[in-house]
């Protein structure tokens, strides 16, 4: 197994437990969740018998990961449910006490009513989608050129933010602002970008997935791993992954202190992966 494996098959080992803990093997859920589990572990297995000569799965172990990534972050969404929305709210209340006393106020909601601009929420939320193509298309298009270890060491980066983010996401969940705060309203609410982020998110959104933001530090963790990998990806998505992290406050998806503590992770996690054997 290489370290992504490895990395992936400890984080489902801990919701495994931590699901069973919460909901016990009575809840329905729990059974899913430990049978889509055991199916993972059994695509480690059939891994383990690739040979050289089989591209076609060799291509699949370099970039499984990207394929699972909805269903990793809708199975928080599930686990929280079973912890109990209501304390998921709570933990909100503390985080909230923690962004006003470090930025002396609820920024994710103050920002965008103080100024409200169309351009710069059209733009914004524009950028908040762009964490898509910035964390995918770095692994494929190094895959497609024959760089796989390069491509290996980008997604080490990228999967060692999720999995931290994740960890934090089921041991203490928080809904973030986009649950908690009423919506802004008026043009910077009805700008067509905007509309498109709301319904995506009203699609697939899962609740407790807020602190730290994983769509910062996955996208810094990618980004900045690109700057050792690749020079070229990185100065084209540097500026969108900036916006990015910018448009998660500014757009009211996450509070200051989530993408702060993203922003961090990704970097530490990019710094880590470097130093890792794909």
């Amino acid at each position: 197994m290489n370290p992504v494996d490895k990395l992936l098959a400890a984080y489902l080992a801990f919701v495994t437990v931590m699901a069973a803990a919460r909901g016990g093997l009575d809840e329905p859920t729990t059974w899913w969740i430990v049978l889509a589990h055991a199916l993972f572990g059994l695509l480690l297995y059939l891994f383990t018998r690739l040979t050289p000569e089989n591209r076609a799965g060799q291509f699949i172990h370099d970039l499984y990961p990207l394929l699972l990534l909805p269903a990793l972050y809708t199975e928080i969404g599930l686990v929280n449910e079973v912890f109990g929305i209501d304390r998921v709210f709570q933990n909100d209340a503390l985080v909230q006490r923690w962004e006003a006393a470090l930025f002396g106020g609820q920024v994710s909601y103050t920002w965008i009513r103080t100024f409200p601009s169309v351009f710069w929420s059209g733009l914004l939320h524009v950028a908040y989608v762009s964490y898509y193509p910035i964390v995918y298309l770095g692994p494929i298009i190094l895959v497609f050129r024959g760089r796989r270890d390069r491509a290996r060491r980008v997604l080490l980066a990228t999967m060692t933010a999720y999995v931290v983010c994740y960890v934090v996401f089921i041991a203490f969940p928080v809904a973030g602002p986009n649950w908690v705060f009423d919506h802004p309203t008026g043009p910077v609410r009805d700008v067509w970008s905007a509309r498109m982020v709301y319904a995506l998110l009203a699609g697939g959104s899962s609740v407790g997935a807020a602190f730290p933001s994983s769509h910062v530090a996955a996208t810094m963790a990618a980004v900045a791993a690109l700057w050792w990998e690749w020079r070229t990806l990185f100065a084209v998505f540097v500026v969108p992954a900036t916006l990015m992290t910018i448009a998660t406050v500014y757009c009211q998806m996450h509070y200051a202190i989530d993408a702060t503590l993203g922003l961090l992770i990704g970097v530490g996690s990019a710094g880590v992966a470097r130093r890792i054997k794909p």
